[in-house]
């Protein structure tokens, strides 16, 4: 009863925010989110810590004040996604479409002009959203995947929040890899986030130095229907995003583990360099690494 009273009081604080930086002026909403930021990040709460230890992994060199200040950057980011996803159901197709910067687009328009089919993998960094809503606007069918969240209420209100921009949300089950393989062989774009797995399941790679998991799903989805697989880095600008765009190369071979394996780690890598140039925007708030104290646990 006390964990129910506690979900319906969580999604009504979340509906309450989304009704009320609605209404705000955009500019006083974001100034507000900008608060929290840096309210947050004196708190030093777990998330806050959290983050700075993953951030100094990626940036060894800085000295403490120069983490201090990033940890701050890397927070206003994280709200200012917070605040983009409230406000974006008000936001003109207009004003989307033309916020939004993309490197090497070809690489994913080419394979859908080829109803190949596509794949992006990528990191919980930017607003991956506003870029999905992007692409969705230019005709293109994005499929994605859901981890179911709690409460239920609010786990609908994000499903259809992202069904509103276009895309189609699977639930993460034992059958999504059979029909995101389906939609690709329609020529649809599948684009999964998947810089974390701590699962024993998950495919271990080298990031930044250090021992991590990362999803499995992108590459045996590349292995088995054939479509390209890239990876994305999304990051802020002044007045929207950026979207940088590579190739994963498949490697041969005929082990399917060990060619699932060199895909991961090409991702990881892709995934790092575009978090040394922009570490602010990687809102990793969660352990990725899985050594020091690390203890394996089968629910992660």
């Amino acid at each position: 009863m006390i964990a129910k009273i506690s979900d319906f009081v969580i999604a009504q604080l979340y509906f309450g925010a989304w009704r009320i930086v609605r209404w705000l002026p955009e500019k006083k909403a974001y100034q507000l989110f900008t608060f929290a930021a840096d309210t947050m990040s004196k708190k030093q709460g777990k998330s806050v810590q959290r983050l700075r230890s993953n951030l100094m992994r990626v940036k060894p060199q800085f000295t403490q004040s120069q983490m201090d200040q990033l940890v701050v950057q890397s927070m206003r980011s994280y709200m200012r996604y917070w605040c983009d996803t409230f406000r974006f159901p008000d936001w003109s197709n207009q004003r989307m479409m033309s916020t939004v910067d993309v490197t090497n687009e070809h690489l994913l328009m080419d394979a859908i002009a080829a109803k190949t089919g596509v794949i992006v993998s990528l990191p919980h960094a930017g607003n991956w959203d506003h870029a999905g809503a992007y692409f969705c606007s230019k005709g293109v069918k994005l499929v994605t995947v859901a981890e179911r969240l709690k409460p239920e209420s609010l786990f609908r209100k994000f499903l259809a929040f992202r069904e509103a921009i276009g895309m189609e949300v699977l639930a993460l089950d034992g059958r999504v890899i059979a029909t995101l393989a389906k939609r690709l062989r329609a020529g649809h774009l599948v684009a999964l986030v998947a810089d974390r797995d701590l699962s024993r399941t998950g495919i271990k790679v080298t990031f930044f130095g250090g021992d991590a998991r990362m999803p499995a799903g992108p590459a045996i989805l590349a292995l088995n229907t054939g479509a390209p697989l890239i990876t994305a880095y999304v990051s802020y600008t002044p007045n929207g995003i950026h979207i940088d765009f590579k190739l994963v190369e498949i490697p041969g071979g005929t082990i399917q583990e060990e060619r699932v394996a060199a895909i991961v780690q090409q991702c990881a890598d892709h995934f790092a360099e575009g978090i040394a140039k922009s570490p602010q925007d990687w809102h990793m708030l969660q352990r990725i690494w899985v050594d020091g104290d690390f203890k394996e646990r089968t629910d992660a």
